[in-house]
């Protein structure tokens, strides 16, 4: 059998190789840093195996799914380049692309990168969280390299499929960090935004649906943002100053007591909404 070797297995990690178990002729083989997090795995059916032999592993991996923080991706890249196996696919899950992109240039020209974003997740972490359903319905967004192998793009989109994506998007590094600075990343900042106002917890037993939404990614893995943040700092800076500018029109608008104005200001945002909400192409059909 062919394998996937997955590294890292927290809750997107462990979700992949719960995911991936029956693809094609692949062993999907997990590997993590803890006993504790292997022992879970194996007992719970995180990918065909779990180990800690992550040596024995990479070299015969003939696709590595790097599942870790960003730092650590650039590290394990730079650290283990000699060690991937020619020929094979090496891929990540970071919400960032610029840096993991700069960091796979360290690789040999004979191991193929492609950056890979499947855009899905909850507000929790870690492998007892994981499940295998997370991708479905989801968007998995790829950034080749112009090197990258055409057999390997269309390994991406069936492993895509097979988990459930509703579609592949292929873009730049740049385009991708620009779009997940306001898709994203904005929204988290949002989200801590609202939890950081003094009146937080007198609101308890007056929360609607809307104020659960809006603060559900709140609780985020503090290291895990503060790298995304700051990695992509450029675009998320800019989403910031129009999200300002526009929060200040809606505060002048409501100020003014101009009923009229403030109708056609709401009008003009719930349209743009619904006509964000209808149906697009399946990129994968």
């Amino acid at each position: 059998m062919k394998k996937i070797l997955v590294v890292g297995l927290g809750l997107i990690g462990g979700s992949l190789a719960m995911a991936l178990k029956g693809f094609e002729d692949y062993e999907i083989v997990g590997a993590a840093r803890r006993q504790a997090t292997v022992d879970y795995a194996n007992a719970h059916g995180v990918g065909d195996r779990a180990t800690l032999t992550l040596g024995e592993e990479l070299p015969q991996a003939d696709v590595t799914i790097l599942c870790m923080d960003p730092d650590g991706i650039v590290d394990f890249l730079r650290s283990h380049r000699a060690e991937f196996k020619p020929g094979s696919l090496v891929t990540d899950v970071c919400g960032v692309k610029s840096a993991i992109m700069t960091g796979a240039e360290c690789l040999p020209e004979e191991v193929d990168f492609i950056g890979c974003h499947p855009m899905a997740g909850t507000e929790f972490s870690g492998i007892e969280h994981a499940f295998a359903e997370m991708f479905q319905h989801s968007h998995l967004i790829l950034t080749p390299r112009e090197t990258s192998r055409l057999e390997h793009i269309a390994l991406m989109e069936r492993m895509a499929r097979y988990i459930g994506c509703r579609d592949v998007v292929k873009t730049t590094p740049q385009e991708h960090d620009a779009i997940l600075a306001y898709t994203s990343q904005m929204m988290h900042v949002i989200a801590v935004s609202v939890c950081d106002d003094e009146n937080l917890f007198t609101c308890r037993g007056f929360e609607g649906s809307s104020f659960r939404g809006c603060t559900r990614v709140a609780a985020l893995d503090v290291e895990l943002w503060t790298q995304l943040f700051s990695l992509n700092a450029p675009a998320l800076t800019m989403c910031l100053d129009t999200l300002l500018a526009h929060l200040k029109e809606y505060r002048d608008v409501i100020a003014s007591g101009d009923r009229e104005k403030l109708n056609a200001k709401l009008a003009l945002s719930a349209g743009r909404k619904r006509e964000m909400d209808l149906p697009g192409p399946d990129l994968l059909s």
